[in-house]
């Protein structure tokens, strides 16, 4: 997780902006889980996805939670 840590820093620090505050970055965490939830239970699950409806890519939607988690970690200074 570390070198994940990492990279995400690098990533982030580049722009002035920065981190987020931390209860805006588990409000996306929240949100980015509920993406992976809902891909899920159209997969696996007993909810289909409308024909209308693309399927999404379930490793993009993890990794989103990752790095969302990554920088909840670091912006709190943990390891």
């Amino acid at each position: 997780m570390k070198d994940i840590q990492k990279q995400v820093d690098t990533w982030v620090t580049q722009y002035k902006i920065g981190y987020w505050k931390p209860a805006e970055i588990m409000l996306r965490l929240t949100e980015e889980v509920g993406e992976v939830a809902r891909e899920v239970n159209h997969r696996f699950g007993p909810k289909k996805k409308k024909v209308s409806e693309n399927m999404n890519d379930l490793e993009v939607e993890i990794a989103d939670v990752v790095f969302t988690l990554a920088c909840l970690a670091n912006s709190l200074n943990l390891d």
